[in-house]
């Protein structure tokens, strides 16, 4: 038995056996060190313990068909004897789960604000909610790359630029570490819902290591304690049991220190095999290493070795975690209090973009003028309803949710604000026309875009069979129930999925088209987070907002923006499409499947497609301009690029800065590629020299013999521009040397 060592002037916080851990950690001791005390003083069952969920599966299977999903923190791995606290996971990414949290705008909306230090903020606030609410884990770090718009769960993370997917990934991190383990998911190529538990994603070493890892490897350099690993298959190996990814990738190329857990109860296929593999926690439930680990290792396909690295792995980062979090316990009344409700508002404001705002009367449309609004139809099915996204894992349970209608209301008490839920188009229609401006609300529901709700699913053969056998009458009669359920579940409709169709529903389209032709002043605000196809009407109304899935004040900051009391400031995190022939290959059925590196703009620029609108493409009520760009020091794959900026406008607003890098030469010229961006408040006729962290990495090559990036030497166009493509960029030459 071994005796953990403390400092003597620490001796009065002792506590438990962990306590002490954490009191060595914090006060400058090895933390991998402290792990393996402390890893000794388990014995052989809680060792195997600390690999797995804490609740019996039947038991926590029970506890989702009556209490739903996350209702309370999922314990795993815990030790009460030593008082070994485990991972208590909380889910996301808009927010904590559990109770009434914060409702923060989705993921993608937040990436179209561009604003890392801000994504930053909203970690901290969630972090302090997670550690409010009794948990000390936040499973809430998504950054899959949506190659295909149509991937359901697009809402969940922020573009499909590696660059931008990275820097506020990791931003998210910093925030969230201050309170809790963040974890960075689903590991890796993971942008199929329908098809996630099947399918084979293939991809080559170039692609996989250029576009579809390097995110991940930014977001953990952050410090994030873990990563999730997704359900699907890579390679022709699941992702759960893929040593190249959780082993090759994730320790020996990248150094990550910090453990690897599974995606909920279907991701492990085999406990040992993951296990080896580097997989080092099953979530959330005990399953199938609790049921299966032991013979395994008795029968050799599994080892001590591996279960002792697990371990050490899953003490260290809870007692980095521990020693390193902020030292106010957070109270209660900080989750959905009133500073977390206005960061929200904040964050909605910025992250909602002004995709068109054409002359009505010799003036834009936007900003409608309070003072002269004596009525105001608002109208469309999303008008008046909560519009914060899916149902699913992620799915935040606000108190309240202030909709287009009641922002705008509110905001506007002296003007008839007239609602028509747009259900019958020529009433709908009637009321715009009679109005001085019209707003239609129309977009996305759970029911169209999310995560896949479909009761049948889990109660397939193949997905079944990874449950343990009931073993009593109770857990028996927690399966029959189970399968009852999922048969009821056969005759209703399935919510969000990967979507087949990327335009609005014909009945949207339809209002759309009516209530432009009965008031010109119409406005359309479209609520969704994968790119939506527009072009049979978005050129028929003068004003067009993105506005996203805007959490819970979302109404409050539409309104600020519409009125002009805000200005739009976000830009858009990927390129829409003007036609659907111009998108990858996506099958939603697929079981297998091929990932290159042909997708967003740099599909549309390699077949000569224009986009509706490009990447980084967002209107202001100002003007900004680029000035200059310079070029400096070059420090391993980064380069110092100083721009300035000028805002030619006339009143103050947010520049944001993207930095794009061409190559002139070899293979790869004229592929424009995003290597840096930042965001600068502005006042009118004011200008400011900023600088941007220009990454190389879009422009290097992965050498797979040598498992090292290699930026080719040549000559690179330097662009500092507004949006992707944009004709009034400031634009240098850069000479890359070896």
């Amino acid at each position: 038995m071994t005796q953990l060592v403390v400092p003597t002037d620490q001796l009065s916080t002792q506590g438990t056996a962990f306590d002490q851990a954490v009191v060595a950690v914090a006060a400058g001791a090895d933390p991998q060190a402290v792990a393996r005390e402390l890893y000794l003083l388990l014995d052989d069952a809680e060792r195997l313990s600390v690999l797995h969920g804490d609740v019996p599966f039947w038991t926590g299977r029970l506890g989702i068909m009556e209490q739903g999903y996350n209702h309370v923190p999922y314990s795993m791995g815990s030790v009460p004897r030593l008082g070994i606290p485990g991972v208590r996971f909380i889910d996301g990414p808009r927010g904590v789960v559990i109770g009434n949290a914060t409702a923060f705008p989705v993921s993608m909306a937040r990436g179209a604000s561009w604003d890392v230090a801000l994504e930053e903020e909203i970690g901290r606030a969630i972090g302090a909610e997670v550690r409010a609410s009794g948990g000390n884990f936040f499973g809430g770090v998504c950054i899959n790359l949506p190659r295909h718009p149509a991937w359901g769960r697009s809402q969940e993370t922020y573009s499909d630029q590696p660059i931008l997917l990275g820097e506020m990934g990791a931003a998210l991190v910093r925030g969230v570490q201050r309170n809790a383990m963040a974890c960075v998911k689903h590991f890796a190529l993971n942008s199929l819902e329908n098809s996630r538990f099947d399918v084979d994603v293939r991809c080559d070493d170039e692609t996989l290591h250029e576009d579809f890892l390097p995110h991940f490897e930014r977001a953990l350099a952050a410090g994030a304690a873990s990563v999730m690993c997704a359900y699907n298959a890579v390679n022709g190996e699941w992702a759960s049991a893929s040593r190249e990814l959780l082993t090759d990738v994730l320790r020996e190329q990248w150094g990550f220190e910090g453990f690897v857990l599974s995606d909920f109860i279907w991701a492990i296929r085999d406990p040992g095999r993951s296990l080896e593999a580097g997989l080092d926690l099953e979530a959330p439930f005990a399953q199938l290493r609790a049921a299966g680990l032991p013979a395994e290792l008795a029968g050799g396909t599994a080892t001590w070795g591996a279960v002792e690295r697990a371990g050490l792995r899953l003490l260290g980062e809870q007692l980095r975690s521990y020693a390193a979090r902020e030292p106010v316990e957070p109270t209660v009344d900080v989750i959905a209090g009133p500073a977390h409700v206005a960061l929200a508002r904040k964050v909605a404001t910025r992250s909602m973009v002004l995709l068109r705002n054409e002359p009505v009367d010799g003036m834009p449309v936007l900003p409608l003028a309070a003072h002269r609004l004596c009525s105001l139809a608002v109208v469309g099915r999303l008008a008046d309803v909560p519009t914060t996204g899916d149902h699913g894992s992620s799915n935040v349970h606000a108190l309240h949710v202030v909709t287009a209608l009641e922002g705008l209301r509110a905001a506007l008490p002296g003007t008839d604000v007239r609602h028509d839920d747009g259900s019958d188009c020529a009433r709908a229609t009637a009321v715009a026309a009679g109005a001085d401006a019209a707003v239609v609300v129309v977009g996305y529901t759970a029911a169209e875009e999310g995560e896949w709700v479909n009761g049948r699913v889990y109660v397939r053969d193949d997905l079944m069979a990874l449950y343990p056998e009931p073993r009593t009458d109770v857990e028996r009669s927690v399966r029959d129930t189970m399968l009852q359920r999922a048969a009821a579940a056969g005759a209703r409709p399935e919510l969000g999925g990967d979507r087949r169709d990327l335009h609005l529903l014909p009945a949207d389209v339809e209002l759309i088209q009516a209530v432009a032709a009965a008031n010109p002043r119409t406005v359309v605000v479209v609520v969704a987070a994968g790119a939506v196809l527009m072009s049979e009407w978005h050129e028929r109304v003068p004003g067009l907002v993105m506005s996203w899935y805007p959490g819970m004040a979302g109404g409050h900051a539409l309104a600020d923006l519409l009125l002009g009391t805000e200005d739009f400031s976000g830009r858009l995190p990927y390129a829409i499409p003007a036609s659907e022939h111009d998108l990858p290959f996506f099958d939603i059925d697929a079981t297998e499947i091929t990932y290159d590196r042909w997708y967003g703009q740099r599909l549309l620029a390699r077949d000569g497609k224009v986009a509706a609108y490009p990447l980084g493409f967002g209107l202001t009520y100002t003007g900004f301009e680029q000035v200059s760009v310079e070029v400096g020091e070059r420090v391993a794959d980064h380069l110092d690029v100083t721009v300035v900026v000028a805002n030619v406008g006339p009143r103050a607003g947010r520049a944001n800065v993207q930095v794009y890098g061409t190559r002139l030469d070899g293979d790869r010229a004229g592929e424009r590629e995003l290597l840096g961006f930042t965001v600068v408040d502005l006042g009118p006729g004011e200008d400011a020299r900023v600088s941007v962290d220009a990454s190389l990495r879009p422009l290097s090559r992965w050498d797979g013999s040598a498992h090292i990036f290699r930026c080719p030497p040549g000559a690179v166009r330097i662009e500092a521009a507004r949006f992707w493509g944009d004709p009034a960029a400031a634009v240098t030459t850069a000479l890359l040397e070896d």
